[in-house]
C-alpha cells in the first residue's frame, strides 16, 4: 500500500469521509474477525498517510493488548500486553485524550518493546478509543520520519476511533470467547461505599439509566442533510427545555428553577454547537457526530479537577443524551420514561432536567456513579426530598434492570441485591425512623425542655427555598442559617438584584414572624461558579473563601447585601458574616452594610425594623481571643465544621484524617466553652451551627457546656429535642466540667465512651448516641 495525505481524497469527499466509507465496505464483508481487524489498520494506514497503525483493546483485567497492527511484527500480536499506565499508549488511556510526539524515542514514557520491531519508527500518534465515556482502547499511528502531526490527522483519527468503539462494542471485531472468563451476569450481594448526598434511606427495584442512544448509521451519505437533520434536533431541545421552565416544576426563585436557567445557556453554547457541525462536515451522521463530541467532553470531565468545569461538562453530556433522542424521535418530547414503582434509578450521571422529567410519585433513590454534593442533580435531589448517593464507582456495572437496590443517604452507601440480614436491618430500620418520626411530630410544638427544665432554642439550617415548609413542620422555633451561595452556584451568571431580592424576600414571607439568619456568600473552596475568580491553591479551606473574598470584590457583596435590604422591609434583618480571621475584615463587612442601609434611605426604599450584625466564629484566631469582636456585632455563631478542622489541622473533606479525631475530647470541648463564657460575658447571645449541634449526644453536651441555642438539619430537630427532654444537663455538666477540670490520664477509655455512659446514666436513651458527629 502507498500511503496518501489524508486530505487529498477523493473527488467530491472532504477531510476523513472516503476512509469511513472504506470502514464501512469493510465491515460489509464476511471474513474471520482478526482477519477484519488487520485489513482494517491496513486501511487506516494507507489513508491516513502512516508507516503503522496499531490498535489495542482493554482486556477485563485493564491490560491492552496489541490487538492487530499493519507496520508492527505479526508475532506481537495478541502477545503484548501493557500495563494500564505503560508507555505512550497507557499514557493516552490514563489521560483519555489524544497524544501527539514528534521524535517517540525520546519521550520520558516510551516504553521500548523489541518484539514489536518498532525500533525505526519515530513519530507517534495515539487517540483513545471511548465509548460512553469509558475506555475500550487506543488506536495509535507512527512514520519512520521525525514529524510533528497536523490537526487533521489527529481529527481524523479521533473519528475513526469513535467509529471503531460503536464497531468493538457491537461484537462484529471481538469474538465472544475472548470475554469467556468475566462474570456474565452478578448475583450475589454487594456493597459500595460512596458519598451522602441526599439524606434518606430507600429500598425499591434498580432502573438502569442509559441515557445513550445507539445509532447503527455512523457515515453519513449526505452531509448538507445530516446537518439539516442536526439543526432541526438542536431546536426541538431548546424548545423542550423552555417547555419545562414554563411548566412550573421549577418555581421561580427556587434553586431548580436556577439550575434550569443555567442549563437552557449551556442549550444555547456556540462552542458545542459548532464542535457537533464541525463533525457532521467530516462525514459523519448527526448521531455519530453528537456521540462523539459527548465522548470527548465524557473523557475531559474525567480528568478535570475544576468543579465548576465538571458540572459544566455534565450538563453538556446530559444536553448531548437528550439531542440523540431527539434525532432518534424527531419531535418527540422526553417525558421521563415509565418508572415502576418504588424505582431507585442508578446511573453514571444525570442532568437536572433529566431529573425533574422522572415521575415523582415512583422515583425513590437515586445512585450515581459521579457526582458531589455541589453538583446540579445532588441540590435539585435534595429539594425534591430524594435520598441520593453518589461516587459509587463501578456499581453501575454490577447492577441488572430489577435488582433489589437499598440506598443509604445517611452514610453514603449503595447495597445491589442485598442478603436477607440487610434487607431485615433497613426494613426495621425504616420503620423505628417511622415510629420515631411519629413521636417527634406529636411533640413537635413542644418547647425544647431538658429533664431538669432547661428551654432551649433549637433553630434549623437550610439553604433551598423548598426546606422551608418543615420549619413549621418540625417545630424549628426560626432558621439559624440560612446559606445564600446555592443560588450562585447554580446560576452560569451572578444572580440578577430582582432574582436575589425575591429569593429572600420567599425566604422570609415563608417562615412568617420566626427570625431567620442569612449567611453572606461562602464561596470559594469546594464551592465555585462561572463568573468569580478560580484560584488554585494548594489548601482551599485556608484560602481566598468567602468574606476574603468578599472584602476583595466588594461590589459582589454590596450587592447582595442590597438585595437583603430590601427584602427585610419592614422586618428584622440578620446578617452573618462568614470566615473572620481579623478585627479589620468584621468592621470592613459591617461598613458594607452600613453603605447600603444609607443607600436605600437616600433612594427612598423601605427600610428594616431592624438590622442585627452577626459573627460567625469558625477561625482559631477569633475563638481564642473573641472579645475584640464581640464588641462590634449583635450576635455570634460558632461555625463547628470549619472551627474543629483548623482546630484539628485535619480537612473534613479528606476521609483518611475526618474521621481521626474526636470533637468529644477534652481540648476542643474547652475551647468551645471558652467561647460560650466570652458571649456570656460580652452579653451577646451565640449559637452553634455546624455538625455537632445536630446529634443528640453532641447536643446534649453543648446544653451542658452552657449553650442554649443550636441551628441544625431539619431532620435532627425531632431527634435533638427529644435526647433533650431524657437528659439532666445539670447532672451531666457537673460530670463534665470534672472530667475538663482533671489533669489524669484517661487514656484506657476514651472521653467519648465514658461521656456516653455518664449520658446514660443522666437519662440519656442508648437509641439516641449511636451516631458520631463528622466535622
Amino acid at each position: 500500500m502507498t500511503p496518501v495525505s489524508p486530505i487529498l481524497d477523493g473527488p467530491g469527499l472532504r477531510g476523513p469521509r472516503r476512509l469511513l466509507r472504506r470502514i464501512r465496505d469493510l465491515m460489509a464483508v464476511q471474513e474471520q474477525a482478526q482477519a477484519r481487524l488487520d485489513r482494517l489498520t491496513g486501511i487506516i494506514a494507507e489513508e491516513t498517510g502512516s508507516d503503522v497503525c496499531s490498535i489495542y483493546l482493554v482486556l477485563p483485567n485493564g491490560a491492552l493488548e496489541l490487538s492487530a497492527t499493519y507496520g508492527l511484527k505479526a508475532e506481537a500480536v495478541h502477545t503484548l500486553r501493557l500495563a494500564p499506565d505503560e508507555g505512550l499508549v497507557g499514557l493516552v488511556a490514563r489521560r483519555a485524550r489524544p497524544l501527539a510526539v514528534e521524535n517517540a524515542p525520546a519521550h520520558p514514557n516510551f516504553a521500548y518493546k523489541p518484539e514489536t520491531g518498532e525500533e525505526p519508527f519515530k513519530s507517534f500518534v495515539g487517540v483513545p478509543v471511548l465509548r460512553g465515556g469509558r475506555l475500550v482502547g487506543v488506536l495509535t499511528a507512527q512514520t519512520r520520519a521525525v514529524r510533528p502531526s497536523t490537526e487533521e490527522e489527529i481529527e481524523t483519527l479521533q473519528t475513526v476511533a469513535m467509529l471503531l468503539a460503536e464497531i468493538v462494542a457491537s461484537g462484529e471485531l471481538i469474538r465472544a470467547e475472548a470475554f469467556s472468563q468475566m462474570e456474565l451476569r452478578p448475583t450475589g450481594p454487594e456493597r459500595f461505599s460512596g458519598a451522602a448526598l441526599s439524606s434518606g434511606i430507600a429500598i425499591g427495584v434498580a432502573v438502569v439509566h442509559e441515557p445513550h442512544v445507539v445509532s447503527t448509521r455512523m457515515i453519513a451519505e449526505d452531509a448538507e442533510a445530516e446537518e439539516g437533520r442536526l439543526d432541526a434536533a438542536i431546536s426541538d431541545l431548546r424548545r423542550g427545555v423552555d417547555e419545562l421552565l414554563d411548566s412550573g416544576r421549577a418555581p421561580i426563585g427556587t434553586p431548580s428553577r436556577d439550575v434550569l436557567e443555567a442549563y437552557r445557556m449551556f442549550a444555547h453554547d456556540r462552542g458545542w454547537i459548532e464542535q457537533l457541525r464541525e463533525a457532521v462536515r467530516s462525514g459523519l451522521t448527526a448521531e455519530a457526530a453528537v456521540e462523539r463530541v459527548r465522548n470527548e467532553h465524557r473523557a475531559r470531565l474525567m480528568k478535570a479537577r475544576d468543579a465548576h468545569f465538571r458540572e459544566r461538562l455534565h450538563d453538556l453530556e446530559d444536553l448531548a443524551n437528550r439531542l440523540l433522542r431527539h434525532l432518534s424521535e424527531p419531535g418527540q418530547a422526553f417525558t421521563g420514561g415509565d418508572l415502576p414503582d418504588n424505582a431507585i434509578l442508578i446511573a453514571r450521571s444525570i442532568g437536572p432536567a433529566e431529573l425533574m422529567e422522572m415521575d415523582r410519585t415512583r422515583l425513590i433513590g437515586l445512585a450515581l456513579e459521579e457526582g458531589s454534593a455541589t453538583s446540579h442533580a445532588a441540590i435539585v435531589a435534595k429539594a425534591l426530598g430524594i435520598p441520593m448517593v453518589g461516587q459509587v464507582e463501578g456499581a453501575l456495572d454490577r447492577v441488572e434492570e430489577g435488582d433489589t437496590l437499598i440506598v443509604d443517604g445517611e452514610f453514603g452507601l449503595l447495597h445491589i441485591r442485598p442478603g436477607e440480614e440487610a434487607l431485615t436491618a433497613y426494613s426495621e430500620r425504616l420503620e423505628s425512623l417511622a415510629e420515631a418520626n411519629r413521636g417527634y411530630a406529636a411533640r413537635r410544638d413542644e418547647p425544647a425542655l431538658t429533664a431538669d427544665g432547661v428551654l432551649m432554642d433549637l433553630q434549623m439550617n437550610a439553604g433551598l427555598l423548598v426546606e422551608l415548609p418543615r420549619v413549621a413542620e418540625t417545630g424549628a422555633s426560626g432558621v439559624g442559617l440560612f446559606r445564600t451561595e446555592f443560588q450562585f452556584m447554580v446560576s452560569s451568571t451572578l444572580p440578577r438584584l430582582e432574582a436575589q431580592t425575591e429569593l429572600y424576600r420567599a425566604v422570609l414571607d415563608a417562615v412568617g414572624d420566626r427570625p431567620v439568619v442569612f449567611r453572606t456568600l461562602d464561596l470559594g473552596g469546594d464551592k465555585v461558579t462561572a463568573y468569580t475568580p478560580t484560584v488554585r491553591e494548594p489548601n482551599p479551606a485556608l484560602g481566598w473563601r468567602a468574606l476574603r473574598m468578599g472584602l476583595d470584590r466588594p461590589a459582589l457583596t454590596r450587592y447582595q447585601l442590597r438585595a437583603l435590604v430590601r427584602a427585610a422591609a419592614g422586618r428584622t434583618l440578620k446578617v452573618l458574616f462568614p470566615m473572620v480571621a481579623a478585627v479589620e475584615e468584621l468592621e470592613a463587612a459591617r461598613d458594607l452594610l452600613h453603605q447600603e442601609m444609607q443607600l436605600a434611605r437616600r433612594h427612598g426604599h423601605a427600610l428594616p425594623e431592624r438590622v442585627e450584625t452577626g459573627l460567625m466564629i469558625e477561625t482559631p484566631a477569633v475563638a481564642f481571643d473573641p472579645g475584640p469582636y464581640l464588641a462590634l456585632c449583635d450576635f455570634a455563631a460558632v461555625g463547628a465544621n470549619d472551627l474543629m478542622q483548623y482546630f484539628f489541622a485535619a480537612d473534613r473533606q479528606n476521609p483518611h484524617v475526618a474521621s481521626r479525631y474526636d470533637v468529644i475530647s477534652p481540648a476542643p470541648l474547652r475551647l468551645l466553652q471558652h467561647v460560650r463564657e466570652a458571649c456570656e460575658q460580652a452579653g451577646k447571645p451565640v449559637s452553634v451551627c455546624g455538625e455537632i449541634a445536630s446529634q443528640p449526644l453532641e447536643a446534649c453536651i453543648l446544653s451542658a457546656l452552657g449553650y442554649r441555642k443550636l441551628s441544625m438539619a431539619a431532620g435532627s430537630i425531632g431527634p435533638v429535642k427529644a435526647a433533650l427532654a431524657e437528659c439532666d444537663t445539670a447532672r451531666l455538666g457537673t460530670w463534665l466540667a470534672r472530667q475538663m477540670a482533671s489533669d489524669a490520664p484517661h487514656s484506657e477509655k476514651p472521653l467519648r465512651d465514658r461521656m456516653i455512659e455518664a449520658a446514660q446514666e443522666a437519662g440519656l436513651s442508648s437509641r439516641l448516641v449511636d451516631k458520631r458527629a463528622s466535622f
